[in-house]
């Protein structure tokens, strides 16, 4: 894939203008944005993702289109996953929902910028190095084991990482926030509030997530131009995406679930390439292993939106089932309890 210099600069110089604007323009005061507002935001840049793969299609053709939406959906998948992240930590710091915007806004840069360095990483590994497949194929399987160890999302699971516990041991910390401040002055000295171990957390889960979503989108695309704009589509419209869903983040019990397999067959298709250029010389004398399959695009794509949609089909159903629950559970209880009160007064009665 072909893409002139100029492309490039107006590309990138067009989705950091948006990105700024949402910063510096829309999130520059601390609010909890609207559902009116989020839902805008959210058809926006899902609708400016959808018309930009459409022009990849119009001018490089249907197999990069294909690239691109299956990398888009992989990594707004990992995104989503890494927001119901972003809602436990929210939630264990007791952060107001009014400072929430703003928090938000700082882990999505710091997810762009991890993610940026990786991308960068990545692409030069993988023109320097061929059997970087095999590691990136080994990584990606590796983690679908142990998202799919963990089952259901669920923040009882969430443990907080080295990083989070020393900032919270070592830093002279308060339980006052002072807006969206990090620091605040406290008798004559100054404490780092909640919102900078908020921080320190939101930053820590980016870099995790990032070492999972570069493998992932190269194995689906080795062109850096549309692994660098799927995944700034992916970040973009997350802050109002945690507004508009809510707790409908927490009724996505099987995503971990979800992506694991498709995290998993990621890794598959990326072994299998390295098999097909394989250099080295340790592997088949150092021959390519021409009967390794290359999995074409559009059976990749179609795996990818079968999975997350049964993966959000079964976990809505789970959920409903869950707050019906209780509901149902309540006649039971009340008949034992009767049952229990006519006991009680046949034996007074016999006695």
């Amino acid at each position: 894939m072909h893409v002139a210099d100029y492309v490039w600069y107006i590309t990138v110089g067009v989705l950091l203008a948006l990105l700024a604007f949402d910063v510096f323009i829309i999130g520059r005061r601390p609010h909890e944005p609207t559902t009116r507002e989020s839902a805008r935001a959210i058809a926006f840049y899902v609708g400016l993702a959808v018309v930009f793969g459409l022009g990849v299609w119009v001018f490089s053709g249907g197999n990069y289109a294909g690239e691109f939406f299956a990398g888009w959906l992989t990594e707004y998948s990992l995104s989503v996953d890494n927001l119901f992240i972003f809602l436990i930590i929210m939630s264990r710091f007791g952060v107001p929902r009014k400072y929430q915007q703003t928090a938000l806004l700082v882990g999505i840069i710091l997810a762009l910028v991890f993610r940026g360095i990786f991308i960068a990483v990545g692409a030069a590994a993988i023109n320097e190095f061929s059997w970087i497949f095999y590691l990136f194929g080994a990584f990606l399987v590796y983690t679908a084991i142990h998202l799919a160890m963990q089952g259901e999302n669920d923040d009882e699971d969430f443990k907080e990482n080295a990083i989070i516990r020393f900032a919270r041991k070592r830093l002279n910390a308060t339980d006052e926030y002072n807006g969206v401040k990090l620091t605040i002055v406290k008798n004559g000295k100054r404490l780092v509030t909640p919102m900078a171990i908020v921080i320190v957390a939101l930053g820590t889960t980016d870099l995790l997530f990032a070492l999972d979503s570069i493998p992932a989108i190269y194995g689906l695309t080795q062109e850096p131009f549309l692994v660098f704009t799927a995944n700034v589509f992916a970040l973009m419209g997350l802050r109002q995406l945690y507004f508009l869903l809510g707790d409908l983040l927490k009724r996505l019990v099987y995503l971990s679930i979800g992506l694991s397999v498709v995290l998993a067959f990621i890794g598959v298709k990326l072994v299998l390439h390295a098999m097909h250029v394989n250099e080295l010389p340790f592997v088949n004398g150092g021959h390519h292993i021409e009967w390794a399959p290359e999995i074409p695009i559009w059976f990749s794509l179609g795996f990818i939106i079968i999975t997350l949609g049964i993966t959000t089909v079964a976990s809505l159903h789970k959920s409903r089932i869950l707050e019906s629950a209780p509901e149902d559970a309540a006649p039971e209880a009340d008949e034992s309890e009767a049952h229990e009160s006519e006991a009680h007064e046949s034996e007074a009665k016999n006695s």
